[in-house]
């Protein structure tokens, strides 16, 4: 598409949806109204404004295939009991001493192997209300572990905003996933520095509030990692043994897989629709999300970030976590975020020289800082999941804010400032 769009144009389309979704319209559709309104106030005509639309939701079409794929896997995890097994087992091992370590590590651990952010939060959440009981923590503490440990593990899973970003900057899956481990333990140690700064803050877990929910029929912990273990395998083919197996097929493959090892095969089916039923909604944000993305790669907002970055001698990698913080907020999402940030800045990212790894690396952390804003579905999982009032979970933005932070600049320092990087 030609036309160029004003940056006034680009703004509105922001800030409308933004608005819409405040005020609770589905964020994929929020992000289709925001675009039309961001083409035909930046002065495309209705047709040039649909057309931008569809061939900005066209780019998402790798990503929804293989978000979809990525359902088998976290379908098998969840329904089996392996991500609950995975969890109940770093909290045993660390124990109640340790429990907010254990907390956040457990939640970058499930978020890691591949479960939806969100999915992570509600299968952690009544476990560490039950640890927050015993040990007299708040819940303010032990929900800043969670969103904290969700954070880091989202930069190193195979899930939606991982997939977005290899896409955006063609590189393996698994060589990003990798970029993201330093960044996702110094997230890990910030956010236990700050749990623990809150741990007699706010209010405490009630009775009522504990589940009481009891499931039997838990894979062996051996069992349970199997399905992860066995995707990451192979998607690690292609940078150790130049074998390429793409995620559409290693994640199914990883979820059959450990199905059939721990002996729940009969039950594949149903787990694999549920799997496809966790990622569609994620699926059709990616599409709206791609019409978002269409307006803003298609607007002069572009060239005159460039001339800011030149006129004030900005280094350019500064651009890759910008991008993924200013389109995280805006959409309220990690998955969101990475995918405008990735599909709009990559080709601008990768012509002002930033290596193709650095500036996915980049992208996706900077993409942790603002996912967490209250226009954003994970504000509201995060506070309904432990039972938290809208006062306190207001009190925790800054703190998500500084764990997401953190994680950018240990992933800005590494690939841009000194320039590091690997698995060429």
């Amino acid at each position: 598409m030609d036309v160029e769009l004003t940056s006034l144009g680009t703004i509105i389309a922001l800030a409308a949806t933004i608005g819409l979704i405040l005020i609770r319209v589905a964020p994929a559709y929020a992000m289709m109204a925001g675009a039309v309104i961001g083409g035909l106030t930046g002065g495309a005509t209705f047709t040039g404004t649909v057309e931008i639309m569809i061939e900005g939701a066209e780019g998402m079409t790798g990503v929804v295939l293989r978000v979809l794929a990525a359902g088998v896997l976290a379908g098998v995890l969840i329904e089996s009991g392996a991500a609950k097994k995975i969890a109940e087992s770093i909290l045993n091992g660390l124990g109640e001493a340790k429990a907010l370590l254990a907390i956040a590590g457990a939640t970058m651990v499930l978020t890691g192997v591949g479960v939806f952010i969100g999915v992570a939060v509600l299968t952690m959440a009544p476990i560490a209300l039950a640890i927050a009981k015993r040990t007299d923590t708040s819940k303010m503490a032990i929900l800043l572990a969670i969103s904290g440990g969700g954070k880091a593990g989202n930069i190193i899973s195979p899930n939606p905003n991982t997939i977005a970003a290899a896409e955006a900057f063609q590189i393996p899956l698994t060589t990003l996933m990798i970029a993201g481990f330093i960044p996702a333990f110094a997230g890990i140690g910030i956010t236990y520095i700050l749990a623990r700064k809150l741990k007699y803050s706010g209010a405490k877990v009630e009775d009522n509030e504990l589940s009481t929910e009891g499931k039997g029929d838990t894979p062996t912990l051996t069992a349970a990692l199997t399905a992860p273990a066995f995707a990451i395998f192979l998607l690690l083919l292609q940078p150790l043994a130049g074998v390429s197996i793409d995620p559409l097929f290693a994640l199914p493959a990883g979820g059959i897989a450990g199905a059939l090892v721990m002996r729940k095969g009969a039950y594949l089916n149903e787990y694999i629709t549920s799997g496809i039923h966790k990622m569609s909604g994620v699926a059709v944000l990616l599409i709206g999300t791609g019409t978002l993305a269409g307006v803003i790669a298609n607007s002069a907002l572009i060239g005159q970030i460039l001339y800011v970055i030149d006129a004030f001698n900005i280094p350019a990698y500064v651009l890759a976590p910008l991008a993924g913080i200013t389109m995280s907020g805006a959409t309220g999402s990690t998955a969101a975020g990475t995918a405008v940030a990735g599909s709009v800045f990559a080709p601008t990212i990768l012509e002002l020289g930033v290596h193709a790894l650095a500036g996915a690396a980049m992208v996706h952390a900077g993409a942790t800082v603002l996912d967490h804003m209250p226009h954003g579905t994970y504000f509201h999982i995060t506070r309904a999941s432990v039972h938290m009032n809208m006062k306190e979970r207001f009190k925790l933005l800054p703190y998500e804010t500084l764990i997401g932070a953190g994680i950018a600049v240990v992933s800005t320092l590494i690939f841009g400032v000194f320039g590091f990087v690997f698995l060429n």
